[in-house]
Order: structure tokens, then sequence, then C-alpha cells
């Protein structure tokens, strides 16, 4: 588990990082996935079952990892780390030694908003998937999700070409084709952890 307290975690409240217990934490995950607002995240028409599966499927891979974020004990994200290198991400760019990629989706707000929530959140948990000793982290948002992008390049990402994630078709696990922006947070970047 990772942990932050308030004044570590950019002054949010106490914030949590565990790994993601599918049989547990599916239901939760569910109901953010399958909302209009994280159509990106390529998982609106799937059931409780299928989401489940998916993320025993991560689970159970060395490779790639999910995790729930909770501030002052309150889900507020989803966040996934991988291995580019193991990833359909290396079809599209040069992997090199210490490449973390990433993804996250945000809770569905409650309250009114929290000025900068987004981007101190995102500070906090690239210092945490750097923590494992990598250099560079990776991202590769939808390419129409015009928001990431532009929460990418405030955390001092380099918004690199649109790239074709090809299409997996396994037993185990399907993901379509996907147009996506190579956004790439090097050790240069004033805002590298």
């Amino acid at each position: 588990m990772f942990t932050k307290d308030a004044e570590d975690a950019e002054g949010l409240g106490a914030l949590t990082v565990t790994p993601l217990d599918p049989a547990v934490d599916s239901p939760l995950v569910h109901g953010w996935v399958t909302q209009e607002r994280a159509r990106f995240w390529g998982m609106d028409g799937a059931d409780l079952d299928l989401v489940r599966e998916i993320y025993e499927d991560v689970d159970r891979r060395t490779t790639h990892h999910a995790f729930l974020v909770r501030l002052d004990g309150r889900p507020v994200a989803l966040f996934q780390t991988y291995d580019p290198a193991e990833d359909r991400i290396s079809e599209c760019y040069e992997v090199v030694p210490g490449d973390v990629g990433m993804h996250i989706l945000l809770a569905p707000a409650e309250g009114p908003a929290v000025p900068g929530f987004s981007v101190r959140l995102m500070r906090v948990l690239l210092e945490f998937a750097l923590s494992g000793g990598g250099t560079r982290v990776v991202g590769e948002p939808d390419a129409a999700n015009h928001k990431a992008v532009a929460l990418l390049t405030r955390l001092g990402f380099e918004a690199g070409p649109e790239v074709e994630l090809p299409e997996i078709d396994l037993p185990e696990v399907y993901l379509p084709a996907k147009r996506a922006r190579l956004c790439i947070l090097t050790p240069d970047s004033p805002h590298h952890p």
C-alpha cells in the first residue's frame, strides 16, 4: 500500500493507493467505467462479470497492475500501471528501459468541484508510478480525449504523435484497435517527480 498524508499529498488529504481486488472492487469500478463520461475507457457496454474478468486478468499478470485510490477513505480513482514492453503500445513507439505506462480514471465527482484536484492527484500518482525505479511515464489516452491530453501536458508530458494501438483478440482478453495520443513525461520535464 502506498500512503501519503495531507501534507505530502499536495494538500488533498490522506491518500492511499492499494491493489484493486477484483472480487470486492469490481461493482464499484463497473459503476464508473460504464458511465458516458468514461466512454474513452472502452467498457461502456460491459456487464459486471466482464469487468471482474478483465481485472482478474490484470491481477494475474506481473506486468500490469490496477489500484484503487482513496482520499480520506473515499474511492476517488482507478489507477493502472504497466510495462510498455509487455503491452500493445510497444508496437507504436520505441520502449526504453525505465518506461512505465499508466492509465487513470477519476471517480464521478461528489459535491462541489475542488480547484486543481486532477493535477494535484496526478502529481502524487506519478510519484507512485515511478517509485519502483522507472524514469519515464508513458500515457496513451484516446486521441479524441482532449481533456486527458490537456491534463497530461499541464503535468509536463510531451504530447507526441497519434498512434494506432492494434487490436488484441485473445481467449482471456479482447481490446479493439484504438487511436491514441502518445504522451511521455521525461526526467527533463520541470514537473517530473
